[in-house]
């Protein structure tokens, strides 16, 4: 267990810049309907739903707009058909990217995510290239201060992973199959649980050491995970402390 994670600090910085997207609504409805298809329409038997419409809400997706979407996914409602597709591909010195996106058309994103990646110093590639060094994770997110001895130990109760701390909460990493009980657990202690999702956790980081290299880095992450199709973006890249000193001047 580690108090401090430097990809929970990446993840933050992608929930910040989530924030502020003005498609980030339709980006939710598309993984209830995908979620509802996929498992059924029941939350209760559909945990991939149940962590979508928790997202949903806490974003303040009206209630009839979170029923069309569960109908048009369970086939009750005609709609647009959604599929998921994962791409793979490199970043500058070689970080490892995997873009997931739900679309409606393949032959349009496809192209466009490779068009952003070759015109920013990356490149796309194939099936697996980079899917090896990441694993699958449940990710929790939790709002608010926290102690950080006691949050960690009842979070390795509970059977969690990982624990990271940042200014606005903590991030508790689990296997995906048990994060539901987890995130319930620990909401029986008291916690404010904001999120939950499945996530992509590099096994091992590029470290970018020079200012300007970490900028466009930040730069094509930030454009693929602005696209209209996708809906998350993960990547291995951490910077040195000189480095991260240097970006937060710029903000």
């Amino acid at each position: 267990m580690s108090g401090h994670s430097k990809w929970a600090n990446i993840k933050h910085r992608k929930a910040a810049q989530d924030s502020k997207k003005g498609n980030e609504r339709q980006k939710l409805i598309k993984m209830i309907i995908i979620a509802a298809k996929e498992g059924g329409g029941d939350p209760g038997m559909n945990v991939r739903l149940k962590a979508a419409l928790d997202r949903a809400r806490a974003a303040s997706v009206p209630n009839d707009t979170i029923t069309r979407a569960i109908k048009r996914g369970t086939g009750e409602l005609e709609g647009v058909s959604y599929e998921e597709l994962t791409y793979e591909g490199y970043g500058i010195d070689g970080v490892a990217i995997i873009c997931e996106s739900l679309t409606d058309n393949r032959n349009r994103t496809t192209p466009e995510i490779r068009a952003i990646l070759e015109r920013n110093g990356g490149s796309m590639g194939t099936a697996g290239s980079v899917a090896w060094n990441f694993e699958r994770k449940g990710s929790i997110t939790i709002e608010g201060a926290v102690d950080e001895d006691q949050l960690m130990e009842d979070a390795i109760d509970a059977g969690a992973d990982d624990v990271a701390v940042n200014e606005e909460g903590a991030t508790v990493t689990t296997d995906p199959s048990a994060m539901m009980d987890i995130r319930e657990a620990l909401e029986k202690k008291g916690y404010k649980v904001t999120d939950t999702e499945n996530i992509f956790v590099p096994k091992t980081t590029v470290t970018i050491s020079d200012a300007e290299k970490a900028r466009k880095m930040l730069k094509l992450f930030d454009l693929l995970d602005s696209h209209d199709d996708v809906q998350n973006v993960y990547a291995n890249f951490e910077f040195t402390d000189e480095v991260n000193e240097a970006i937060a001047n710029d903000d």
